[in-house]
């Protein structure tokens, strides 16, 4: 078999590989500079070819370019946000820029991907504990879709960030985009030109590995 770790062309892939996942960052701020269509399907069709449970490829996409879209998904999203803190009897000025940052990242942002998943293909089961096996799984197959999406993003020079606030509210971002009833959101993609630059670190590699 061919060594995919180096071309002809004497590029290092695996060097390449490593130094891509190691530089990319989650980005907050974006420039207003639009993101092609094309773009953002090479970047979706990049997302399906992660594995997955039974190659059934339970992820599902909702993707938003139009400011009306996303100015009423942050707002319905900022709704919850207020009344669920505010019910926890958070202070009310950290609740409201709580809300007012969770409203600029999503509509300053020229795309947004809602990243589901649906269970429409998996396997059934008649007992929970496999059940809620099987809905891991699609789960686990969902983010690495994502994974995938966010590293080609990062080789394209866009930026990107996974934000998990659809998991809080799930039907609300369903009936808000009109998403077929088998969607689950799992989280959602801002996307675009980087109007930041951010620096992050890892604990070292020995803190998280044990070997038996």
């Amino acid at each position: 078999m061919e060594n995919l770790t180096r071309y002809s062309c004497g590029f290092n892939v695996r060097q390449i590989l490593t130094d891509l996942i190691k530089s990319r960052r989650s980005v907050r701020r974006y420039t207003a500079e639009a993101i092609p269509k094309e773009t953002i399907w090479r970047l979706l069709e990049a997302a399906t070819w992660a594995p997955s449970a039974h190659n059934r490829q339970p992820w599902r996409f909702a993707v938003s370019t139009e400011s009306a879209d996303k100015d009423r998904l942050a707002r319905a999203m900022g709704a919850r946000l207020r009344a669920d803190r505010r019910a926890d009897g958070d202070d009310p000025e950290d609740i409201e820029r709580d809300v007012a940052r969770s409203y600029a990242r999503l509509t300053g942002a020229p795309v947004l991907i809602v990243v589901c998943l649906s269970m429409g293909n998996m396997d059934t089961y008649p007992d929970p504990r496999r059940s809620r096996n099987e809905w891991i799984m699609a789960a686990q197959s969902t983010a690495m879709a994502a994974q995938n999406l966010l590293l080609l993003a990062h080789a394209d020079g866009l930026a990107a960030c996974w934000v998990c606030a659809p998991l809080f509210v799930p039907d609300l971002v369903r009936k808000t985009l009109k998403l077929p009833d088998d969607w689950e959101p799992q989280g959602l993609i801002t996307l675009g030109k980087a109007a930041e630059t951010r620096e992050n670190t890892r604990a070292p590699i020995g803190t998280r590995v044990r070997f038996v």
